[in-house]
């Protein structure tokens, strides 16, 4: 066999074999996961006070460099983290939009990662000698204070890449050009209402190599990132199968993906999406925490190249068609007469307490004939009769004190769905608490229009009952002897 073919041939199993080692590693990552989980932080509305201790900690680390690069529009503190010596830079930043906090957890989970030696280490040592990374965790402190998309000036610092109005966009802006980033990784939540195409499935992870021109062209910059995001897509099968998908390649001029695949960065959009009974995020934190050293590695083998850049543009794009509950042929009497409608209902999070906690407010998204459509939780109502709910007939002094009294399922399989108190508290009310909580005032209106938030009962013919409450489904099926509002999933 001539010298050339005996170097091809072994090129060809070397390739094979990094790309089982990354398999066999992203495995052991999701495995051990927990091991790293930063506990400090699990759930989203956390705070900029929140995660500074846990930046500078890392400056205890040897070869760790934290720099305090800037400020935001109120003057925190905006951090870079810098570890490696690679020759490849790195550079990653999370929660440009403040109410975006999934890849900010998963990032302090890296941290951790890298801040002990266990069998992990030969991994440790491929991304720290290869790579220079770059973290800047949580780019827009002050959005994050009001667990909002914007930043203190009211910008959407993703829509200011062009103008750089922000001090928080300039310092992004300025950490490229000193970085000189070969890759850079745009961390992002989606809502969880899209899809990974036409499809019931949730888009829990989206990724995007944004264009650098109207033509969406695909250079050599913005190739090796599609290129990475299908070996991305390809390994996160195992964890969501059919739950990636992409967005659409429309080049948005003012946005930091786009310039900075212009600039010359290799730039990989992931965005953070919806995964049933996830309400906080933290199994696609877990993603998030695969997904970034599953990059590292392949950056660092340059394995992502061996991937068909084809088989970026097959991944399903980003649709818009969950809602948090589908209810299905409901007969429902309007104007006078009995209609049979489809509704979709979702559920906005009203906050509180300088926005750290919340609690759902359903609405109807819309009505008729929904068959394209779909739910985290979808009910039949074929056949089924529906009541509408009722208040409560006697007023409490507060929550505690109602719940004292009652058992609140008890109180739904009666017919009532709403109870009211003398002094309504935001503070009192769970998240998902099963039922309506009114004030000694307040209006109750089961009203089935657009908006509208009813509540009531469905109940099948062989005696199975359903609440909906909140724009959410209750199963009733099951009364057990509870002191809270447990209730069955």
């Amino acid at each position: 066999m001539k010298f050339h073919q005996l170097i091809l041939i072994t090129l060809f199993f070397s390739g094979l074999n990094h790309g089982f080692a990354q398999a066999n590693s992203s495995d052991l990552l999701f495995e051990k996961y927990e091991t790293y989980r930063e506990k400090s932080i699990e759930h989203r509305r956390f705070k900029h006070k929140d995660i500074v201790p846990l930046v500078l900690k890392m400056k205890e680390l040897r070869g760790v460099e934290v720099e305090e690069i800037g400020h935001s529009v109120e003057n925190r503190s905006i951090y870079m983290v810098k570890m490696g010596t690679g020759k490849t830079p790195v550079l990653l930043w999370s929660q440009m939009h403040g109410d975006e906090p999934t890849a900010t957890q998963a990032i302090f989970d890296i941290f951790n990662f890298f801040s002990v030696s266990d069998g992990f280490d030969p991994l440790r040592e491929k991304i720290l000698s290869n790579l220079t990374l770059y973290f800047i965790p949580m780019l827009n402190p002050d959005g994050a204070e009001r667990f909002t998309r914007r930043n203190a000036l009211q910008i959407d610092l993703n829509r200011d890449a062009r103008r750089l109005a922000s001090p928080e966009a300039r310092l992004l802006k300025a950490m490229r050009e000193r970085t000189q980033a070969e890759f850079g990784f745009n961390l992002h939540d989606q809502q969880k209402y899209y899809t990974a195409g036409h499809q019931k499935i949730p888009a829990t992870i989206t990724f995007l190599a944004p264009a650098f021109n109207p033509a969406e062209d695909m250079n050599a910059v913005r190739g090796d990132a599609a290129k990475l995001i299908v070996q991305l897509q390809k390994m996160l099968q195992k964890y969501i199968p059919n739950g990636v998908a992409k967005w659409n390649d429309d080049f948005e001029p003012r946005a930091f993906g786009e310039l900075m695949t212009k600039w010359g960065t290799s730039t990989v959009l992931v965005e953070s999406g919806g995964y049933k009974n996830d309400p906080e995020r933290q199994f696609v934190r877990k993603l998030n925490f695969v997904i970034l050293l599953t990059a590292f590695e392949s950056i660092a083998d340059k394995t992502y190249d061996n991937q068909p850049i084809g088989d970026y543009f097959k991944i399903p794009l980003n649709e818009k068609m969950l809602n948090d509950l589908m209810i299905r042929r409901l007969r429902v009497k309007e104007k006078g007469r009995t209609y049979i409608e489809d509704f979709s209902f979702r559920q906005r999070e009203i906050q509180y307490a300088n926005a750290t906690k919340f609690y759902h407010k359903g609405y109807i998204v819309d009505k008729g004939d929904l068959v394209t459509f779909f739910g985290y939780d979808e009910l039949d109502a074929d056949g089924m009769t529906m009541t509408l709910g009722k208040i409560w007939p006697k007023r409490y002094k507060n929550l505690t004190h109602f719940l004292k009294k009652n058992n609140p399922l008890d109180v739904l399989s009666q017919g009532y769905t709403a109870i009211r108190l003398r002094k309504k508290e935001p503070t009192q009310i769970p998240a998902d608490f099963p039922l309506l909580v009114l004030g000694k005032k307040e209006g109750y209106h089961n009203s089935f229009q657009l908006g509208s938030n009813p509540s009531f009962l469905v109940k099948s013919s062989a005696g199975k009952t359903f609440a909906v409450v909140n724009g959410r489904l209750i199963k009733l099926k099951k009364l057990t002897k509870i002191t809270s509002f447990l209730i069955e999933k």
